[in-house]
């Protein structure tokens, strides 16, 4: 199935911004951090979405979602 991966900020250095990207059926949002090398560490207050929705680390993906993943981000 292919997905459309769309990474923020700081997760894009060494990666990319948007890339289409071919994964098994039943792949979950873990699976394809796991794949990008980003720890569930370095996302545990980060935000995740598929197709503009919020989606945690064991949703799975279906063919043609986006998924878009935000790292944690610091305000004030």
């Amino acid at each position: 199935m292919i997905l459309t991966v769309k990474l923020f900020a700081n997760l894009r250095q060494g990666r990319f911004k948007v890339r289409d990207m071919d994964f098994s059926e039943g792949t979950t949002v873990q699976q394809v951090m796991e794949y990008l090398s980003i720890s569930k560490k370095e996302m545990a207050i980060g935000i995740i979405f598929i197709n503009g929705k919020r989606a945690n680390f064991d949703s799975v993906l279906e063919d043609h979602d986006t998924l878009a993943i935000f790292p944690p981000v610091a305000g004030g």
